[in-house]
């Protein structure tokens, strides 16, 4: 029996969005969106696994977001560092003395990259909770006039008044 590619992915997003209110899915994709563009090449993935796991998501939609978002973390990266360097701005002299450093060039580099890749975390940090919450607005005021989501969504439990 062959299957057409049509069919395929009408099945494909029946089961991605399979018991997904139109407010989860909009905060499945924000989060995934927001934590894809972390700027630190690889966390990201990991990050939206352990997200959606925590907090009982649709796994392969938070990781779509993320890949997405991989654009987006390449070309934010200097953007979050500027706005790290900004915050965490030591003064006009640099954050760590020469002396400071190791000896070996190999290790020198490691700390510096190390250093810029927490300035740029901070960059993200600022930007990333407002981003995600503006986005998770957002995509649930249209996600909720999607029709197939409406659909697809059970009611839950009737709550019936005490009084009547």
């Amino acid at each position: 029996m062959r299957v057409s590619r049509a069919e395929l992915e009408k099945k494909a997003a029946s089961w991605l969005k399979q018991g997904i209110s139109p407010r989860q899915l909009a905060l499945t994709l924000a989060l995934g969106f927001t934590i894809g563009c972390v700027p630190v090449v690889g966390v990201p993935t990991v990050a939206c696994a352990a997200v959606a796991l925590a907090l009982g998501l649709n796994l392969p939609v938070i990781q779509a977001a993320n890949y997405i978002a991989m654009p987006f973390q390449l070309a934010l990266i200097v953007p979050f560092l500027k706005l790290g360097t900004r915050v965490l701005a030591f003064g006009d002299g640099p954050a760590l003395d020469a002396g400071m450093l190791p000896t070996s060039p190999a290790l020198r580099m490691a700390v510096h990259a190390s250093g810029m890749a927490g300035q740029a975390m901070v960059g993200w940090l600022l930007v990333a909770l407002p981003a995600a919450v503006i986005m998770t607005l957002g995509l649930t005021m249209a996600l909720k006039k999607v029709p197939s989501l409406k659909s697809d969504v059970s009611p839950g439990p009737e709550i019936k008044d005490p009084g009547n």
